[in-house]
């Protein structure tokens, strides 16, 4: 059997300091990274993804981050692909992957080796669902979806993300199988990479949450109302125009709601969703857990990891 390829995988919830902890990492083992933050793959949405800087990449290479115009949709079977041919293009010239981000399904399926069943899309079928849902809600999408394949109606019912509960749907409809046996079957092919896991979270929730809050006033600061503007004003993808740090601010740029309440939901939606990515990483057992409220410093948090990452590259 061929040797795995080995590789740094840092996930977690958004700001808790991902980022900056993948750089250290590369720096530390010769790597590069590779994002797998599912809106970060867009041109022009600097301020609200929270895409790195020059200075915060501190000269490691980055991939995966600012190559698709938002008009453009963008699947995880895509970033499987994309993911993978990064990965080879790294490893063949002597260096370490460090996938960074916090799209769990990202990280998952490029893992875990899930393959993806291309069958041809039912554009009736799928214009039905997407009736029934704004007629009534994703509780009616579940229902179905349950009748069809409760283990992924069960997982999804904790995203609630219509796409794919449509898309989970529109599977079943148009190749008789679920989903969930697809994933199946295509675990069955092994996965070829060896990882060491590293997460980090707080022990403190509040913290977290503190930490988030102000992550979007220093986005204000640095412009995210004018870059909220000028992404409401292009043409934007199905899944681009989910980012959380646009749609919060588009009833302000509509004049419907003051600036002021339309922050405060930005705050709290983004909470909810570092919750969301605590709750989905918090499955795989195979995480390594890094507290950055419990280390004292981030030097100290950096030195966990590499001994971490020393042993898991030595000995994995």
């Amino acid at each position: 059997m061929d040797k795995k390829i080995k590789l740094i995988t840092v996930v977690g919830p958004t700001a808790s300091g991902k980022t900056r902890l993948g750089v250290e990492l590369a720096k530390r083992f010769n790597g590069e990274v590779i994002s797998a933050d599912s809106m970060q793959i867009y041109k022009g949405m600097q301020i609200a993804t929270a895409k790195p800087t020059e200075e915060e990449m501190q000269g490691i290479p980055h991939h995966l981050i600012g190559f698709l115009p938002p008009d453009k949709t963008y699947s995880v079977a895509m970033f499987v692909n994309d993911a993978k041919e990064c990965i080879a293009d790294i490893t063949a010239r002597g260096k370490l992957p460090v996938i960074v981000g916090g799209t769990g399904l990202y990280v998952d399926s490029l893992l875990n080796n899930i393959s993806f069943h291309e069958a041809d899309r039912s554009a009736g079928i799928t214009d039905e669902l997407w009736e029934l849902y704004y007629a009534g809600g994703i509780d009616r999408l579940l229902e179905i979806l349950k009748k069809i394949d409760g283990e992924s109606a069960e997982r999804l019912s904790v995203e609630k993300n219509p796409k794919r509960i449509i898309r989970a749907i529109e599977f079943y409809k148009t190749t008789g199988i679920t989903i969930t046996e697809q994933n199946k079957r295509s675990r069955l092919a092994e996965s070829p990479y060896s990882p060491v896991k590293l997460g980090l979270n707080f022990e403190d929730r509040q913290k977290l949450y503190d930490r988030i809050n102000l992550r979007v006033d220093r986005m204000l600061e640095e412009g995210l109302v004018a870059e909220a503007k000028r992404v409401f004003a292009s043409e934007l993808s199905f899944t681009s125009v989910k980012a959380i740090g646009y749609k919060e601010l588009f009833p302000y740029l509509k004049g419907e709601l003051p600036l002021e309440e339309c922050i405060e939901k930005l705050k709290q939606e983004t909470r909810r969703y570092a919750k969301r990515q605590i709750t989905w990483f918090k499955r795989d057992k195979d995480i390594n857990w890094l507290y950055p409220d419990k280390a004292g410093s981030f030097e100290q948090l950096l030195e966990q990891a590499v001994q971490i990452t020393d042993k898991g590259l030595t000995y994995g």
